[in-house]
């Protein structure tokens, strides 16, 4: 019989080097692991939580969850547990809202479990995932017809400042769901940075819609410390791993904004005094994030899977700033909403010509969503970006001097903009509604042009320009 060994006993440190934005400099520990959790006390009794980021020749620099104000190199001391960052995890987190580091927000209990998991996660070996294969409907016909989201996947939201980002997210919690009512499906939604008002019309539009019984929230406010954003991501996807890998459930992870995240991460590097890498950021942001993002996915024998579906505001619209630039080469292609179609009064925005779900082909079709799918989306992506050749040629020629073919082309175009892209808050399309209407744009289009689709799904399926089918 083994006997395990007695853990050391906590000491409490006073050799704080400097104080430096949200970090502490300690000297002189043994022992300090990377992640490891410490206790801060401070002159006036108020205890602190930190989390070790870097130890080196005695000295460990510590991130302070929660303001420095109050703290100084000779009165406070500084506890080590000899843990890493761990989250009790149960069932009974299920319509619960917790602050960024996991305690109550809702002024429920706190949660008391055995099962507690680091939330640093453990990497999926690439040899045990599983393909993605699964539709998972959102109700956005945008998304499922053209840019469909696929158990496993991670397909970020790409927007911008001012743009309704927050809607469409609360939109797809929401609705979203899995075609096999018999399997349990939950979200988990964690908010990094969002002001007090965003906070409260989220909670507001969880709990009157009933999205909240099968949700896990995580917020953290633009009031709270903005280190605690670099924990909120990791507590909701460990959460989630419990939830899919141990609950047998299939979960839709919504984040948002990574933008704030990585400000964050920006935040600590420049205290580090680190070398700055693209404007600022932290060289390893790209390794950061591929360690946010690669925790979705299915792993084989297992159920329960993780979908993540992050959201990001990019700075000034910028698709090469660093973080959509890393984030596009991580993740399986991005839903892009456009400025251009904001300003036109369309909800939701998504410009589909920007946007690409890799993943799309391997959840449509024949007992997935529908048969002719595949040739369909294929089909107004191609009128799509005729119509909008036509559209630009119409601004500088006159509509009138377009070819019949190519103000049919200019409708098609509009009419996808406003009928199929363009639906209401509370519209739920089902897929079968999403791809009908997608056969109405297409209703002008003569049958030669239809050269994408199928010639039996043509029969099948085309409508007539009245609406009825052909």
């Amino acid at each position: 019989m083994s006997v395990s060994a007695l853990p050391p006993v906590p000491v409490d440190y006073k050799t704080i080097e400097r104080i430096a934005g949200p970090l502490l400099f300690v000297e002189g520990v043994a022992s300090a692991a990377y992640g490891e959790i410490v206790e801060i006390a401070l002159p006036d009794g108020t205890l602190r939580t930190g989390q070790v980021l870097e130890s080196r020749r005695g000295l460990a620099i510590i991130q302070v969850f929660g303001p420095t104000l109050g703290m100084n190199d000779t009165a406070t001391t500084v506890k080590f547990s000899g843990e890493v960052a761990r989250l009790a995890c149960s069932d009974e987190m299920l319509g619960r809202v917790f602050d960024g580091l996991g305690q109550p927000r809702d002024g429920g209990p706190k949660i008391v479990s055995k099962e507690k998991f680091e939330i640093v996660g453990n990497a999926m070996n690439p040899y045990s995932r599983d393909q993605p294969s699964e539709f998972i409907q959102t109700g956005i016909s945008a998304i499922d017809g053209m840019n469909t989201l696929v158990r496993g996947q991670k397909l970020p939201i790409f927007s911008g400042a001012g743009m309704p980002h927050n809607q469409v997210a609360a939109q797809i919690v929401r609705q979203s769901k899995v075609l096999n009512s018999s399997e349990n499906f939950a979200v988990v939604f964690g908010a990094m940075g969002i002001t007090s008002e965003e906070a409260n019309y989220f909670l507001r539009e969880f709990e009157n819609t009933g999205a909240l019984e099968r949700t896990v929230v995580f917020m953290n406010i633009s009031s709270d410390p903005a280190m605690e954003r670099v924990i909120t991501p990791r507590m909701a996807l460990t959460t989630a791993e419990f939830l899919a890998y141990e609950r047998n459930m299939h979960v839709l992870v919504v984040l948002t904004d990574m933008t704030n995240y990585c400000e964050a991460l920006r935040e600590i590097s420049a205290a580090r005094e680190e070398v700055p890498g693209r404007r600022g950021y932290p060289g390893y942001m790209y390794t950061d994030l591929a360690q946010i993002y690669e925790r979705a996915g299915r792993i084989k024998g297992r159920k329960g899977s993780i979908t993540q579906f992050p959201i990001l505001t990019m700075p000034a619209d910028d698709r090469t700033h660093p973080i959509p630039d890393l984030t596009g080469y991580i993740t399986e292609g991005q839903t892009e909403m456009g400025r251009d179609l904001h300003r036109r009064g369309i909800y939701p925005p998504i410009d589909v010509s920007l946007s690409l779900s890799r993943l799309m082909s391997l959840g449509i079709g024949k007992g997935k969503t529908r048969e002719d799918h595949a040739g369909l989306k294929d089909q107004l992506f191609a009128s799509y970006a005729e119509g909008k050749d036509q559209r630009a040629l119409s601004q500088i020629v006159g509509e009138e001097a377009l070819t019949p073919e190519g103000r049919i082309y200019l409708r098609v175009a509009e009419k996808l903009e406003k009928r199929f892209i363009n639906q209401g808050y509370d519209e739920d399309r089902s897929i079968d509604e999403t791809l009908s209407i997608g056969w109405d744009v297409l209703s002008e289009l003569p049958e030669r042009e239809l050269k994408r689709i199928k010639p039996e799904y043509v029969q099948k399926y085309r409508k007539a320009p009245s609406g009825k089918s052909s």
